[in-house]
């Protein structure tokens, strides 16, 4: 295989860049949400849960782009530390509620102002058309099949 085609890929391949943007921003909010004690991951699988009626795992699996297994892995730190609960779903006792306890909802109302702060720093250094334009061209490649 020639070097040019790594270079090619390099310098080509949506899915190595989008790697790398999502990496680069998973350190920056990591670093920004760890003196509240969560991964930028959990912070999103948190406020994903900030409803006003507790979802069942499916929903949220899907909002997240998550298998049910990767979710259930992912929830059981945030209920060793007070801030997820389930119960069962009482109209189907088969499947369970997540809900955010009060100490989830203490935590994401510290963590909101530094995220919004670090959000707009973000925003701030996006070109042309700035966080509506990479909102929606993520979008369109989130949905590609």
């Amino acid at each position: 295989l020639p070097f040019e085609t790594t270079l090619e890929v390099r310098d080509t391949c949506l899915c190595l860049h989008a790697q790398r943007a999502a990496r680069a921003l998973a350190r920056r909010f990591d670093e920004a949400l760890k003196p509240f004690g969560l991964t930028n991951g959990q912070f999103s699988l948190l406020m994903s849960l900030n409803r006003p009626d507790p979802p069942p795992l499916g929903p949220v699996a899907a909002l997240l782009a998550m298998d049910r297994t990767t979710l259930t892995a992912a929830l059981k730190p945030l209920e060793r530390n007070g801030l997820v609960a389930s119960r069962p779903d009482p109209k189907d006792r088969r499947s369970r509620l997540l809900i955010l306890t009060d100490k989830g909802h203490e935590t994401l109302i510290a963590a909101v102002p530094v995220w919004r702060s670090v959000h707009a720093e973000i925003d701030a250094a996006l070109p042309g058309g700035g966080p509506d334009q990479a909102r929606a061209l993520l979008g369109v490649l989130g949905h590609i099949r």
